[in-house]
């Protein structure tokens, strides 16, 4: 019975000695691993290291490797900053750098923003746009060339001479049209907005600038109906006036004629006679 006691106990002692000894090889490992592991974590660490910073997020968030001269350290962001594109995995939510020429990417083969001296074109970077299209220095992109558009031609303007349009026979006549549609830097040009040519008219005379003055004078001092109405009222009076003064004139002249006349009827000259 005390031999089998001490059997057991000798057991016990070497299976606890074993299970001390895995412990301590676990924990010489995780050392080797991740040096000054960490517990009280900060910024969005899971887990993190003094030495590497956060060595695992918090869910939703992004890890991403920053470097800091020769040492690379881990940190947590919401998203991933300019020339990186996210990627989601089960374990972790991790930040991949964009290709050389991108400035911004939504996956290693997709930029969205290209760095100076590239210009974009279906996700792609490039030095030289492709056939057809031009660089855009403001958006820095291949776009579509666009060429100059005019509108119509307007009808021709008056046969004018020194900006008058009486006087001569010959002049000239005008028209004009506008620009709908600017080029761009390697579209084609705008043609003339506008276009001369001679013209031949019917000479007129001008009229003078005193003649046309007192019939504007005489124009603007024409009565109203009411001033006319009142007006010839007052030049049939006078005017009758006139004639009733004319007649008793001429009555007044022609009176002393007559009583000559009857003065000649009553005494008539003798004749005298001849011995």
């Amino acid at each position: 019975m005390q031999l089998r006691l001490i059997s057991w106990f000798c057991i016990t002692l070497n299976l606890m000695e074993y299970i001390g000894t895995q412990h301590a090889s676990r924990v010489r490992r995780q050392g080797r691993m991740h040096p000054n592991v960490s517990q009280g974590c900060q910024g969005g660490c899971a887990t993190c290291s003094d030495y590497n910073g956060c060595l695992s997020c918090k869910p939703r968030l992004f890890f991403v490797l920053e470097r800091i001269g020769m040492k690379q350290i881990g940190v947590c962001l919401s998203s991933c900053p300019s020339g990186y594109f996210g990627t989601r995995y089960p374990e972790i939510n991790k930040c991949t750098k964009c290709k050389a020429d991108c400035d911004t990417c939504f996956t290693k083969n997709f930029c969205t923003k290209c760095k100076s001296g590239f210009y974009l074109h279906n996700g792609k970077c490039l030095e030289n746009c492709p056939e057809g299209l031009e660089p855009n220095n403001h958006t820095m992109e291949c776009t579509s060339i666009v060429h100059c558009e005019a509108s119509e031609w307007s009808p021709w303007s008056s046969c004018t001479k020194k900006g008058k349009t009486c006087g001569f026979k010959r002049g000239n006549e005008t028209r004009v049209r506008e620009i709908v549609q600017h080029p761009s830097a390697q579209g084609n040009p705008c043609p003339a907005t506008s276009e001369n040519r001679k013209c031949i008219v019917q000479r007129k005379r001008c009229q003078k600038e005193g003649k046309g003055k007192k019939n504007r004078d005489e124009k603007g001092k024409r009565p109203n109906k009411e001033e006319s109405r009142e007006t010839r009222q007052e030049n049939k009076g006078r005017e009758s006036r006139r004639q009733n003064r004319e007649q008793r004139e001429n009555k007044n002249k022609m009176q002393p004629k007559k009583r000559k006349a009857q003065d000649k009827q009553q005494n008539p000259v003798p004749i005298s006679t001849v011995h």
